[in-house]
């Protein structure tokens, strides 16, 4: 039995439960890095380049928790996970498609890593063939691949199930696998708001200054885009010229541009990476989008390795102010 590492970040917040299942399946320990603390971040800034966006140099700082703990690393070469855009040209950024390499030079002292290129563009059978590159690689056979990969499949839909029922991905993670129990909803929601973005950012409740504590805390009910059926997000695609190359970034533009037509949302609010150029120009666009929707409340908020609670919280809660006027005054 080996150890497989997986940072808590990036694809871990969509992608997690299957490849937890699988691993598990051909009898490996799966090891998290702990959530994000201030000296995970930290080592990410130390350990990455200057120039990267915040979520990579904390990515780097969750590989650094697990480089002592694990047998490997899993850093897979995100590419694509479908067929999307103008041409089937939707792709991950360039800093996913390189991640790998950026960990493996810019780390010393790590343990091997699985770094399998996920580019299911190339057919319907590919993320077999990917969990059949990573079996054969702990030296597993085929019949146990592929009765993982199954058990795998069927657990990313349970996980998503879950999503599409107003759940947060690390309430569904507990649910599927610690036998946890759902949060209460909010019986009587003092405000709706809509929080979309990348989900590393929407839902590392360090990195982005708590913002979906504090809005708990103020009685908002909030949904975000990753509880959205793929085809639900993908007919907002209809209402722009063009759809962008990257993945994350058309979820967050048709995930807001869904809750932007729905009459109970009472506004929007996008945490958006500081140095992240596909973010920018959702920014832009969501701005454009909310006052050709009627006007509708938006917040963009912008986080870093410098981001601090209280900045945010002061934004949020004067947000918070504004929509409760805006509502009392009609």
């Amino acid at each position: 039995m080996s150890k497989i590492g997986i940072p808590r970040s990036l694809a871990y917040f969509i992608y997690f439960p299957f490849w937890k299942t699988f691993f598990e399946e051909l009898n490996q320990e799966v090891i998290v890095s702990s959530p994000t603390t201030r000296d995970i971040l930290d080592d990410g800034v130390r350990e990455a380049v200057n120039d990267a966006c915040i979520p990579i140099k904390l990515y780097h700082g969750h590989v650094a928790d697990l480089a002592s703990k694990v047998d490997y690393i899993f850093c897979p070469r995100l590419v694509s996970v479908r067929k999307h855009g103008d041409f089937g040209t939707e792709t991950f950024c360039p800093k996913f498609l390189g991640l790998p390499d950026m960990v493996r030079l810019a780390m010393d002292n790590l343990p091997p890593i699985i770094d399998v290129r996920v580019d299911l563009k190339q057919g319907k059978d590919e993320l077999l063939n990917v969990c059949s590159q990573v079996g054969e690689l702990l030296g597993k056979s085929e019949a146990e691949i592929k009765k993982a990969y199954q058990r795998a499949l069927l657990v990313q839909k349970r996980f998503k199930k879950l999503l599409s029922q107003n759940m947060m991905p690390e309430e569904a993670i507990e649910i599927l696998f610690a036998n946890g129990e759902r949060k209460p909803l909010l019986i009587q929601p003092d405000l709706q708001i809509a929080v979309v973005g990348y989900p590393y950012a929407i839902y590392d409740d360090y990195i982005n200054g708590r913002i979906l504590s504090l809005l708990e805390k103020e009685n908002v009910r909030v949904y975000t885009q990753d509880m959205l059926s793929d085809k639900m997000m993908n007919r907002q695609a209809r209402n722009l010229p063009k759809s962008m190359f990257w993945y994350f970034s058309n979820r967050a533009v048709y995930g807001a541009l869904h809750f932007m037509q729905q009459k109970n949302i009472d506004g929007i609010i996008h945490i958006t990476a500081f140095a992240c150029g596909p973010d920018s120009i959702v920014d832009r666009l969501l701005e454009i989008e909310a006052r050709r929707h009627g006007q509708i409340p938006y917040l963009a908020i912008a986080v870093d390795e410098h981001t601090g609670d209280a900045g945010v919280r002061t934004r949020v809660e004067a947000f918070l102010d504004m929509l409760r006027f805006r509502r009392d005054k009609s």
